[in-house]
């Protein structure tokens, strides 16, 4: 064999060992992104906001605890009321494993819904619930990192002349403030106790 055949089978060796390289890192860049994905949640709760006895709270408070998460208004007529309702039964029939869970009322009003609106509110329903409020910045800041939807409707029949039209999932996430599950609205505290009970 001549020397210049030996070096194109040289040169053909090399190209073949460093598409195999190039393949192979490829491959290991694509499994470690699946796996991220795959264990990664879609979204965090993050937050800072005024709760409904004047102090200021993050998703930090709450580390080592699931939290439930519900977006709404204290003069909202109807969905608002009947998740409440919902939550306070979840909580409820958690028993003692309610201690590992903490449900939180976020308003999407803050212009009527002050820390002390809130706690003549949420009461009502739970004990346990705690309210946060907090400036409209604070509030949009917060509906991007969930992410949810919120806008205000003028309505003459309305308290002030207007309401509030709002995501209505019920918000579930695990006790390091990742996103585990939501239920729609009208989803029945049973349904929502059984996946609760399996997760925790």
């Amino acid at each position: 064999m001549s020397l210049a055949s030996a070096r194109k089978i040289l040169w053909v060796l090399v190209a073949i060992a460093a598409l195999v390289f190039g393949w192979l890192l490829l491959w290991s860049d694509y499994r470690a992104d699946r796996a991220q994905t795959e264990t990664d949640p879609a979204f965090v709760a993050e937050f800072e906001l005024t709760d409904h006895q004047g102090i200021v709270r993050t998703e930090d408070d709450f580390a080592g605890r699931w939290m439930l998460v519900f977006f709404g208004f204290t003069n909202c007529p109807d969905v608002c009321p009947m998740t409440l309702a919902e939550v306070s039964a979840v909580m409820d029939g958690l028993g003692e494993d309610a201690e590992r869970v903490q449900p939180i009322f976020i308003s999407i009003d803050p212009e009527r819904d002050t820390p002390k609106a809130l706690a003549e509110y949420v009461p009502l329903f739970d004990a346990s619930i705690i309210g946060l409020t907090g400036t409209p910045e604070q509030i949009a800041k917060t509906s991007e990192t969930f992410p949810i939807f919120f806008e205000r409707i003028e309505e003459a029949g309305a308290p002030d002349g207007y309401t509030m039209s709002h995501t209505s999932h019920l918000f579930l996430f695990d006790t390091e403030a990742g996103f585990a599950d939501s239920w729609a609205y009208g989803t029945p505290a049973e349904e929502i106790l059984a996946d609760l009970g399996e997760r925790i």
